[in-house]
């Protein structure tokens, strides 16, 4: 991505960046889901990697060279919760896991980044773990950290069917991760409680979002 649009496409004209990150279960998929359902376009980097990883794909050969056929299901396919189990308990797995996958799933951020712009959508949403580390972050209007409390956190990371010790272990791996996000962060959501609380902010903030970017304009201000 550039400032001007992607790959050196034309400006992206009216329509705002919100990037959305966040710890693990904390609720950076409720929130896209939430703008999207106001008409948002939503770019799911988590998806994107699945994708990048899928079968035949030159990014999932790299990840068995590195890790092993253990972790190949009989379909081929990338037997992800196994390998999560490795290296969300060995930090520098974990780095060599994202350098295989990373540069793969840039260019089709980008790309659906791009397709989204060019069809004029008032609001495209990066949803990235690692929006800031990656750099994304700089390209976008705005930043949104998605947080909750401890216990929101690991009782939803129960709920998704991962076992106490993996939850914690994918906790731990992420270390003070909103520490490390909130200078970047243009706005906080706090969703530890209910979700009609949480909504209510998003669509507030949505608002705020909408309304900024259009003093930017007005003002001639130079978007991010």
């Amino acid at each position: 991505m550039t400032r001007r649009g992607v790959s050196g496409s034309p400006s992206r004209g009216k329509t705002v960046r919100i990037g959305i990150t966040g710890p693990i279960g904390c609720g950076k998929s409720t929130v896209a889901g939430w703008l999207a359902g106001t008409g948002a376009a939503v770019v799911d980097a988590d998806r994107l990697a699945r994708d990048a990883t899928a079968p035949g794909e030159a990014a999932l050969a790299a990840v068995f060279e590195r890790f092993g056929d253990r972790f190949r299901r009989p379909d081929g396919s990338l037997d992800r919760p196994a390998l999560g189990r490795v290296v969300f308990t060995d930090p520098a797995a974990l780095r060599e896991l994202e350098a295989i996958v990373h540069p793969a799933v840039r260019p089709r951020i980008e790309a659906a980044v791009a397709a989204a712009e060019a069809e004029a959508a008032e609001i495209v949403a990066i949803e990235a773990i690692k929006l800031v580390e990656a750099g994304y972050a700089q390209h976008c209007d705005e930043v949104w950290l998605v947080t909750c409390s401890p216990a929101a956190q690991r009782e939803r990371l129960l709920r998704r069917g991962l076992s106490t010790e993996d939850a914690e272990a994918r906790i731990a791996a992420q270390g003070d991760l909103v520490s490390r996000l909130r200078p970047a962060a243009t706005r906080e959501i706090d969703t530890s409680g209910s979700k009609d609380d949480s909504r209510r902010k998003v669509r507030a903030l949505r608002e705020e979002a909408l309304a900024a970017a259009a003093k930017r304009r007005g003002g001639g201000a130079a978007r991010p």
